[in-house]
């Protein structure tokens, strides 16, 4: 069995970036369509695919919430920055460790 399928030493994917999440989700995407991997590492295959994925939306959501938030700051007149309107780029998440 391929040890990449299984994933034991591919990194945490809360602490990816929306980059890192999505090359390595095409990356899995492609390694499914060509096929002839074994059933069990095809389905760890895709359930990192569905954990990648997933991670990707979290960082979308977010990017879409700090947008709507400037977007009402300007409206309203108060002029406040997205910087300012929150602290993090990335999604929260219980289990990310800020430094």
């Amino acid at each position: 069995m391929n040890t990449d399928a299984k994933n034991t030493d591919a990194p945490d994917v809360a602490g990816l970036s929306y980059e890192q999440a999505r090359d390595e989700l095409v990356r899995v995407v492609q390694r499914l369509e060509a096929g002839g991997e074994p059933l069990e590492d095809s389905l760890a295959l895709w359930e990192r695919g569905e954990a990648l994925a997933t991670r990707c939306q979290e960082w979308l959501d977010g990017a879409r919430e700090r947008l709507a938030a400037a977007q009402a700051a300007s409206s309203d007149g108060t002029g406040t920055s997205a910087a300012s309107t929150t602290t993090s780029t990335a999604p929260t998440n219980d289990s990310e460790v800020t430094e």
